[in-house]
């Protein structure tokens, strides 16, 4: 593993989105409820955001990586 230090990106997350809290992505379309705000690698960039945050269809389902966490409405 490389100690070469990658570029970070910290996102603001609204005061009111906590583990467990329906939203509204509205850039992707989709409501869930949130399943994680921690840090996150994207894959392509390798780029490391902090305070990224996951969320799950209600019921299950394919977990997405929330693109602007401060774009999120109350679901």
């Amino acid at each position: 593993m490389s100690t070469k230090s990658r570029n970070r990106e910290r996102q603001t997350v609204p005061g009111w989105v906590s583990e467990g809290t329906h939203i509204r992505d509205p850039l992707r379309g989709r409501t869930g409820i949130v399943q994680l705000i921690g840090e996150f690698e994207d894959p392509k960039s390798r780029l490391i955001v902090q305070n990224a945050v996951f969320a799950r269809p209600e019921g299950g389902g394919v977990e997405w990586v929330v693109e602007d966490p401060s774009s999120l409405e109350r679901g």
